[in-house]
């Protein structure tokens, strides 16, 4: 039996992660520059006083902020857990070591790096994908040779499907799209939509999503436009489509630089000015950048969301620790990597670095109280790995910067 001690706690003392919990009932790169996971030799995870765990992303390509955040959310607790002594590994402290690996947020990339990651011994756990494509590419080698794949950004439906060794820490693409069109025709009054996504796993995914959604809540869809992304340069004919339809509304399924595209496209090439609401792939800082003026009042859904006015003692430490390290504030998917490492890490107490063990601890995580207290609050397992501990925000663009939006999704 596996019993999950009381979380980050009693991981390390470092003040940050302290109350920081996994329930008491549970049973069951080198340098902050690596990022190419080069650095590895085997041992079984645990390397000279070492665990050693890949953390694998969007670390260049069109995807490479959200890569940005993953890093130094892990690098930070790289840092955290080692000058507080280390991690505790069955009773002996051990140095921690995330070793960055870059899938450009490419399946073929994604692929490559899970052969690499599979083949090293001394690896003992990962942390992502990050992108829906990427996991599901991934899934088959980490299941295949039996190591945890512990996601903080794939929603798509399929992720944890089939895959006793993959998990994640957040909702799914179903959950997600039916919250968003509830709260497009409810709150924000729309009546006609059109859907503009990005033709992969994660687009697709949560735009079947909404529209089936869509059609109960008596919203018409009046345009579904598909694109590819980092191929499609001119976003504008795909907006002149949903204007000429009579859109009210515009729902995009896809990532933070495209919708920056789509948005100026609306507001500024053809003065289209209707909501425009987004999937939780255009929760980032760089959507703001680049769609500049346009993103002012436009709706993003995010599984986390800092300054609510209501955040906890732990999601204010983390914000101050990263912001102290980082010169910026770190975003939803910073918190979530944050998490998911912790809560791998916090099993090895009793798991020590066998796999396996790994494994089975987080999967005994099956309700609040096995489950995991962190930043983002309380991560916890159904049978196949998915997470339906988290609710689906809504943050807006106020003066340049994400604020919770007036209305909140209720259900």
């Amino acid at each position: 039996m596996i019993r999950i001690r009381n979380g980050l706690a009693s991981l390390v003392a470092a003040p940050l992660l302290v109350g920081l919990a996994f329930g008491l009932g549970a049973c069951g790169g080198s340098g902050d520059g690596d990022t190419d996971g080069e650095n590895g030799s085997a041992g079984g995870g645990a390397e000279g006083g070492t665990v050693r765990v890949a953390v694998c992303g969007p670390m260049t390509g069109s995807a490479a902020a959200f890569g940005e955040m993953i890093k130094n959310a892990a690098k930070l607790m790289e840092k955290e857990v080692n000058a507080a002594g280390g991690v505790d590994v069955g009773g002996t402290k051990m140095k921690l070591e995330a070793v960055v690996f870059d899938d450009k947020g490419d399946t073929t990339e994604a692929t490559n790096v899970a052969r690499k990651v599979a083949s090293d011994d001394s690896l003992l756990f990962v942390i992502g994908h990050f992108n829906s494509t990427c996991s599901n590419a991934a899934k088959g080698e980490y299941n295949r040779v039996g190591i945890v794949q512990f996601s903080p950004g794939s929603t798509n439906v399929k992720v944890c499907k089939d895959g006793p060794f993959t998990f994640r820490n957040l909702y799914r693409d179903d959950y997600q799209g039916q919250q968003i069109a509830a709260y497009v025709k409810e709150t924000l009054g729309v009546s006609k939509v059109a859907v503009i996504y990005d033709n992969d796993d994660y687009g697709k995914g949560l735009m079947q999503s909404f529209k089936a959604q869509a059609e109960k809540e008596g919203l018409a869809v009046v345009a579904e436009e598909g694109y590819l992304r980092e191929r499609t340069q001119d976003f504008k004919p795909l907006v002149q489509k949903a204007k000429d339809a009579g859109a009210d509304g515009i729902f995009i399924a896809g990532l933070y630089n495209e919708a920056a595209l789509i948005t100026k496209a609306a507001r500024q090439d053809l003065q289209l000015d209707v909501p425009i609401m987004g999937g939780d792939g255009v929760m980032s800082p760089t959507f703001i950048k680049n769609a500049g003026a346009a993103a002012e009042g436009a709706y993003i859904a995010t599984p986390f969301l800092f300054n609510t006015g209501n955040d906890s003692s732990a999601a204010t430490a983390f914000m101050k620790a990263f912001e102290d390290a980082y010169g910026k504030e770190p975003d939803t998917w910073a918190a979530l990597t944050y998490d998911a490492l912790g809560m791998a890490l916090a099993t090895l107490a009793d798991a020590g670095t066998d796999r396996d063990k790994v494994r089975a601890a987080l999967a005994a995580a099956t309700d609040e109280a096995s489950g995991y207290t962190g930043v983002t609050g309380v991560t916890y397992f159904d049978a196949e790995g998915d997470c339906y501990s988290k609710p689906v925000y809504v943050a807006t663009v106020k003066d340049g910067a994400f604020v919770p939006a007036e209305k909140s999704i209720t259900k």
